[in-house]
């Protein structure tokens, strides 16, 4: 298991997930954990966890969420929908599946605000996708 106990200035990123709807807390810690190492980042930075509304009534974000010591936020697909223009890798299967083009992008960038950029672009495989978007420094 990935060790985020860790801590830097918090509220300064949001990591946002997508995932299938049968993943487990474990999984999605362990690409939570990749995704922050890729980007150089400690968890403490992190303000929020971020998904599909559809992941709400699973549990799984909001454990990763509380395992991270963050708050789990949820939005619509026509909400990640409208980030679209600012997606590093829109997925027509994604859209097909889901009704918006990104689910971790475009929750992490949603959550972080209208001037947020992505600090890491989606990474993953296997169901399970991880972004980070700095958040806005209005926000």
């Amino acid at each position: 298991m990935t060790d985020f106990s860790a801590s830097a200035p918090p509220g300064r990123a949001v990591l946002g997930l997508g995932c299938r709807s049968s993943a487990t807390t474990e999984e999605l810690l362990s690409l939570a954990g990749e995704a922050l190492a890729r980007a150089g980042m400690m968890a403490g930075r992190l303000s929020a966890v971020a998904s599909l509304d559809r992941r709400a009534e699973s549990g799984v974000i909001d454990a990763v969420a509380a395992r991270l010591g963050v708050r789990a936020v949820y939005f619509d697909a026509g909400t990640l929908e409208r980030e679209t223009p600012r997606l590093a890798n829109p997925s027509e299967n994604v859209f097909r599946a889901v009704g918006c083009h990104g689910v971790a992008e475009a929750a992490a960038l949603a959550a972080a605000g209208p001037s947020a950029r992505l600090a890491l672009p989606k990474i993953g495989s296997g169901g399970l996708t991880a972004a980070i978007a700095l958040v806005d420094s209005g926000t």
